[in-house]
């Protein structure tokens, strides 16, 4: 098979590669639908320990498809179903997992290799985080799973209301998801983000305003002044720390904030201790996601319920990653499409 495999930063090889063979307890899935992602061009740009511990490894981690082979031990799954798998599983027996945070866990399993034209899929994985899909449903939707997983834990730390008034900063394909989500659920999104490709696209997705905060002087006082009054949450999606600021400066008075984005390490933030205390904002960090969010994620994909499709600006072959992730790096494309 044909694969693009990761060998350290700033190198990507398009190569031939063996069909994977599943062993005990995993599952072979033929990969229909990939789809890029921020964490890889920043994976590829400078590693990530974590999600990627060994090298060379085929790269990518948003996909969906059809089970070519199981494994000795496997139940429940059989070749010729249409599945989705997350990118990670938790181990069960933590400390973290024990107390329902499986988000959290300390042994979390991360699992690559999306970008190729066939995936062998761990135990673990199998057991905890892949879903069988109906026989027609859209591999291109569905391998939204995990970027959905994520933005459902989020909206629901977010606790907006219909009616709401919602502000997201961040114009990237969760920026934008994360907007998209809180709308379906009746609230009133206000956008921010900068002048380019992407803020013009936001545009389009019917959110109540879209703000250029490259243009403003004072971007606090801008997008304050596009809400329109009493801000119930701010949901920071950019990993920036002048957004987190921006983040709680924005919110209204018992208002919640919801750290989306991580900042790089050893990143700190000044905090007004004042509107804390006195005006009771809720200030909560939230990481990853779970499998009872997967398969949440995967039944609102699924059937239609949350469409994910305009986020979606280029379509590719496997050959083309390296260009696909380049012209996500300058901000030119959302998701692109890769069909192996």
């Amino acid at each position: 098979m044909k694969a693009q495999v990761f060998y350290g930063p700033g190198d990507l090889r398009f190569e031939d590669a063996p069909v994977p063979e599943p062993g005990p307890g995993e599952v072979v899935l033929r990969i229909e639908a990939a789809l890029t992602c921020g964490t890889d061009v920043k994976t590829l740009r400078r590693g990530h320990p974590v999600m990627i511990p060994k090298v060379p490894t085929v790269f990518g981690h948003e996909f969906a498809g059809t089970v070519a082979a199981v494994g000795p031990d496997v139940a429940g799954v059989r070749p010729g179903e249409r599945a989705v798998a997350a990118n990670s599983a938790p181990c069960g027996t933590c400390v973290a997992c024990r107390r329902g945070r499986p988000n959290l866990c300390d042994d979390l399993l991360f699992v690559n290799g999306a970008y190729a034209e066939y995936i062998a899929l761990p135990p673990r994985l199998v057991t905890e985080n892949l879903v069988t899909l109906p026989p027609a449903a859209d591999a291109a939707r569905v391998a939204f799973a995990e970027p959905v997983a994520c933005c459902l834990r989020a909206m629901d730390a977010a606790e907006a209301r219909a009616g709401d008034t919602v502000v997201v900063l961040g114009h990237g394909p969760l920026g934008l998801l994360l907007g998209l989500m809180a709308r379906a659920g009746g609230a009133r999104v206000i956008l921010a983000g900068k002048t380019g490709p992407r803020l013009e696209r936001a545009r389009g997705l019917g959110f109540a305003a879209c703000v250029d905060v490259a243009q403003a002087s004072d971007a606090v006082a801008t997008v304050s002044e596009a809400a329109g009054g009493d801000v119930r949450c701010v949901i920071e999606a950019t990993g920036r720390p002048e957004a987190w600021e921006q983040a709680m400066a924005i919110a209204g008075k018992g208002g919640t904030v919801v750290f989306f984005g991580g900042c790089a390490p050893g990143t700190r933030v000044p905090l007004d201790t004042r509107r804390v205390h006195y005006e009771e904002l809720r200030l909560l960090g939230v990481f990853h996601h779970t499998p009872g969010l997967i398969r949440r994620a995967v039944a609102l994909l699924a059937d239609g319920t949350l469409d994910p499709a305009p986020l979606v600006t280029h379509e590719m072959g496997l050959g083309d990653v390296p260009r696909a992730l380049e012209l996500m790096s300058r901000g030119e494309a959302l998701k692109v499409l890769i069909r192996p």
